[in-house]
């Protein structure tokens, strides 16, 4: 009898935790599926959702606030890196090129810096390297918590925001300018 409320409560529990598309109410912001483990996810039209405001102190200079909000009305080209990380050192100069080729149209790319616990070597690297664009400075990833469904250990990634900060794609990769400057120019010329 014991293993018969075993099996019934087992199998409850099951039920309760399986989903579908029905079980989860949509809140209208963005959450990340990765469908068949994708790691190039892009999103158009009603499928762009708003993502959270992302915000932390800058890495540069200490004490100051910055946040996604500082960029309303600007397509935003967020990199998630770190000092630590090797593709995150060749990403940024490649981030940085853009930044240069589309900033006149209405474009930044705002880095976040994880798991850097010494500010200093980030900082060096940023000014060793050149890097213009800023970044929040995030050494215990709380920026990824507000991101629902994103992989907390992905790092090199990147997300793509047209103007009204809605999410048109991810690269749950590292990415050269080539790469995303297409998507980029294209979401600069909408209204």
């Amino acid at each position: 009898m014991r293993r018969v409320l075993l099996a019934v409560l087992a199998a409850l529990t099951l039920a309760g935790c399986a989903t579908d598309k029905d079980a989860r109410p949509d809140t209208g912001t963005f959450e990340l599926v990765s469908p068949g483990g994708k790691t190039d996810i892009t999103y158009t039209g009603d499928d762009r959702k708003p993502i959270s405001n992302l915000s932390g102190e800058d890495l540069l200079q200490e004490g100051k606030p910055l946040s996604l909000n500082d960029f309303r009305g600007q397509v935003v080209v967020i990199n998630f890196w770190g000092a630590w990380c090797p593709p995150c050192r060749v990403e940024a100069p490649q981030l940085q090129q853009l930044y240069d080729q589309t900033r006149a149209s209405g474009v930044t790319v705002l880095g976040i810096d994880l798991r850097d616990n010494d500010r200093s070597f980030p900082q060096d690297f940023v000014r060793d390297q050149k890097i213009t664009y800023p970044s929040i400075y995030d050494p215990a990833a709380r920026s990824l918590l507000s991101l629902k469904g994103y992989p907390r250990n992905t790092v090199p990634s990147t997300i793509i925001l047209d103007r009204q900060h809605r999410v048109a794609a991810v690269y749950l990769r590292s990415v050269l300018a080539s790469d995303i400057q297409p998507l980029v120019d294209k979401l600069a010329k909408e209204k």
